[in-house]
């Protein structure tokens, strides 16, 4: 008898439902804030409702584990076990969703230990900080505006007037591929352009119409999310 009692007094008590309750729907509102934030801040061409939802609800399933386990080392350990076996094979298209992930995963396990303190100045620095880098210039290193194609002949005085409308419409450019076409009466070619100004993309088309024997004339512009 004793030592089912000795037993019985090993095991912690309960959790109240109020604080299981409280921890929930913290972690899931400062995670759906996270979640915004992310959402919002996107630049990408691959946008996933699927993941912002899932950033949503995986605080909360943190908090859920956390608050089962508690300060039972028996429980933590068979948590390690089967997440062990769990094999997760999503892959991230960038290494900011990433971020995200460990950001919401980290609120939540802070919800489930009531550190509810914690959890809300660590969500507000969070974001904070997110929407800063996001519209920064912090990290920007674009060296061209743009990606330039055409094909002229050989003529080496068609070439050097092309170049001269090119340097004056253009703080740098450097050719990138040049290959023969049309049997060789023709060159393709492509260049890497930074505009002098943004404005001037319709009066570099314009000056290389001028040029003559110069046709297929093709300006992509970069993007943020794009790479050239």
């Amino acid at each position: 008898m004793e030592g089912l009692l000795g037993n019985s007094a090993a095991f912690e008590p309960g959790i109240p439902w109020q604080t299981v309750l409280v921890s929930m729907l913290t972690s899931f509102v400062l995670c759906h804030t996270i979640a915004a934030v992310y959402s919002w801040t996107f630049r990408g061409l691959s946008y996933s409702r699927s993941f912002v939802v899932a950033l949503a609800l995986a605080g909360l399933v943190a908090t859920i584990l956390m608050l089962a386990i508690g300060n039972n080392i028996a429980r933590g350990l068979g948590l390690m076990g089967t997440l062990a076996i769990v094999r997760f094979r999503t892959t991230m298209r960038d290494v900011r969703d990433m971020i995200f992930i460990f950001a919401v995963l980290s609120i939540g396990i802070a919800s489930g230990v009531q550190a509810l303190e914690i959890a809300l100045i660590g969500t507000t620095t969070f974001c904070v900080f997110v929407v800063h880098l996001t519209f920064s210039p912090f990290g920007r290193k674009q060296q061209f505006d743009g990606l330039l194609r055409l094909n002229t002949t050989t003529d080496p005085v068609v070439e050097e007037r092309l170049k001269h409308v090119l340097r004056q419409h253009c703080s740098q450019f450097v050719l990138v591929n040049l290959r023969e076409i049309a049997q060789g009466d023709r060159l393709d070619q492509s260049y890497q352009v930074k505009l002098r100004e943004p404005t001037y993309q319709q009066h570099l088309i314009a000056a290389i119409g001028s040029v003559g024997e110069v046709n297929d004339v093709a300006l992509l512009m970069q993007d943020e999310s794009v790479e050239v």
